[in-house]
């Protein structure tokens, strides 16, 4: 078996002359939370759509757990759930029953057991208690979470969530990421696609970024961040002077503002810039060092800005 849980090669979907998914190489560990990252429109949808089948690719090819899709479907794909772009059941059904329909139409599982799976897959996402509740009267996050039950009535080896915390509140989105996080720690790998930062940042351990089709980035969270330079800003009443010292050391991108200095570090020891200013004559305020955010490499990587707001 592959230690890759999804691999894509050259994986590519075009509508016409208009090219959605340009030869990405999806590279998706065994146990990872692996972020799918890209604004709205970037392709992110459609090569989910590729992975489970439900859209043929132009070229390329896909691999789930070392095995080639669609021919490996039938085998591959009852150890994969999904949530894509939202859920849909009966409103005028409780959440239990809406799942008990769902897992009838699974022909491999054992109606003997249904009751036991149903109320296991609400008790795994925190919704028992609210099993006989309609689901018209169901929060948008207790419906999300309705939704990746429905993902989890058998045992998943790979969950595949798109855009799972689109129109939460900020409790619902806690809900959804903190699932997510228990997930992953019970060995399931998960994808999950996003357009907001502030969740990836906080669950995922690999990253892959899209860029109108294109997959401009990935790796784990640790790698794609340590490609920025850090970022070293001095406090002090001599801007301007405390510039020239961080230059005349090496630092690039020198900015000013009426009481800081920034630069980026490079190879340069932050302490040498402190030393630097004050064997210079700079009366040195403050001094921090900033790691890049992941926004920062969204910017650096495409030339965008990104939705942060979580």
């Amino acid at each position: 078996m592959s230690d890759l849980a999804v691999r894509t090669f050259g994986l590519t979907k075009r509508f016409g002359s208009q090219t959605v998914v340009d030869a990405i190489d999806l590279a998706v560990p065994h146990g990872a939370v692996y972020g799918f990252l890209g604004p709205n429109g970037s392709g992110k949808t459609t090569t989910i759509r590729m992975l489970l089948g439900l859209v043929s690719p132009t070229a390329g090819g896909v691999e789930l757990f070392g095995a080639g899709m669609p021919r490996s479907a039938p085998d591959v794909l009852p150890a994969v759930g999904s949530l894509v772009e939202g859920p849909a059941f009966h409103p005028y059904l409780s959440g239990r029953a809406n799942l008990a329909r769902l897992d009838a139409a699974n022909r491999t599982a054992d109606p003997g057991t249904a009751r036991t799976r149903v109320d296991a897959a609400l008790d795994r996402v925190g919704l028992l208690a609210a099993a006989t509740k309609r689901y018209r009267a169901y929060s948008l996050g207790m419906r999300q979470r309705l939704a990746i039950a429905a993902s989890l009535l058998t045992p998943k080896d790979l969950l595949i969530l798109d855009e799972p915390t689109n129109g939460l509140d900020p409790q619902g989105t806690r809900e959804v990421r903190q699932l997510v996080g228990s997930l992953a720690e019970d060995g399931t790998t998960v994808l999950v696609s996003s357009h907001l930062l502030s969740e990836v940042e906080q669950t995922c351990s690999h990253l892959g970024v899209m860029h109108v089709g294109k997959l401009v980035a990935q790796g784990s969270s640790a790698e794609l961040r340590s490609r920025g330079a850090d970022e070293a800003t001095v406090e002090t009443e001599q801007p301007g002077q405390a510039a020239r010292v961080m230059r005349e050391l090496g630092l690039t991108g020198v900015h000013t503002t009426r009481s800081t200095a920034t630069g980026q570090l490079g190879q340069v020891a932050p302490e040498k810039v402190v030393a630097a200013c004050v064997h210079a004559g700079v009366a040195v305020v403050g001094f921090r060092v900033a790691r890049p955010t992941l926004e920062d490499l969204f910017v650096s990587l495409t030339g965008e800005g990104f939705d942060v707001s979580g």
